[in-house]
């Protein structure tokens, strides 16, 4: 291990990452002076053989109903719209980049042996004992379900890691609006890589239903999870919290259950 990975190493434990924890990672490393291959490099230093980080690998502009796309087109006439959708990409979990997750998850992403899930829109990608077992079986109505990564590392005592970011970027509390009695649901449009006859592989669009996912209260949501609940220190000179995935998930059911129509 380099010494600067070394150094975030004994923060990161003084701030409560274990061996063997198995961690969902949020960071936003612009201006903090941390790199994202160092870091990355004391995380699972830390979390050691058996420990397994997991990071967001998002891709919202790959589907038509996402508001990355629909910035994307806005001004556009209806000829420019469907020119536009004929010529996006679709998604490939082995080399699609995520979109708006930082450097670090990219450099969790593209690390050796590191395995993504297959979500066209809220994939997650891993390193570790469990990366493979956590990431299989993504299905694409349950972007961020009990059938995804996030349901699964809930299940299974999972942690969420924060550095310099806030709960307005807290995913887990996504898992919640899965929970809430009769959630509503919308229609969603992406377009995935297929196999082809004859080894050719191409493109395909698909549609599903799933939940609403709503994060304009997550800071609201977080503002109110117990301070006792929350481990703070710095990484690297760096705010960060440690917490339980399923005590901010049960946290965020029970507000939105209580303040959301």
């Amino acid at each position: 291990m380099s010494a600067g990975a070394a150094a975030l190493a004994e923060q990161l434990v003084l701030l409560g990452v274990r061996p063997g924890a198995r961690l969902l990672a949020h960071t936003a490393l612009r201006g903090t002076g941390l790199r994202a291959g160092e870091l990355r490099e004391a995380l699972t230093g830390v979390l050691g053989p058996a420990g397994t980080l997991v990071v967001p690998a998002f891709t919202p502009q790959n589907s038509t109903t996402s508001s990355a796309h629909l910035e994307r087109v806005a001004g556009l006439s209806g000829e420019e719209v469907r020119a536009f959708r004929a010529r996006m990409p679709a998604f490939d979990p082995q080399v699609t980049p995520g979109h708006g997750t930082g450097v670090f998850a990219e450099a969790v992403r593209t690390a050796p042996g590191a395995v993504r899930s297959a979500h066209p829109q809220t994939s997650f990608a891993a390193l570790g004992a469990d990366a493979a077992r956590l990431c299989c079986g993504h299905p694409a109505a349950c972007h961020l379900g009990e059938e995804s990564p996030l349901g699964a590392l809930c299940r299974e005592g999972g942690q969420v890691l924060m550095i310099n970011v806030g709960f307005s970027s807290c995913t887990a509390f996504h898992l919640a609006e899965y929970r809430i009695p009769k959630p509503p649901l919308r229609m969603y449009e992406c377009v995935v890589k297929v196999n082809l006859p004859g080894g050719m592989r191409g493109k395909e669009w698909i549609a599903y239903e799933d939940v609403v996912l709503d994060d304009g209260d997550f800071a609201e949501i977080g503002g109110t999870f117990p301070n006792s609940r929350v481990r703070e220190g710095l990484v690297g000179g760096a705010s960060a919290m440690l917490f339980s995935l399923a005590e901010a998930v049960d946290h965020a059911l029970a507000w939105m259950t209580e303040n959301r129509c």
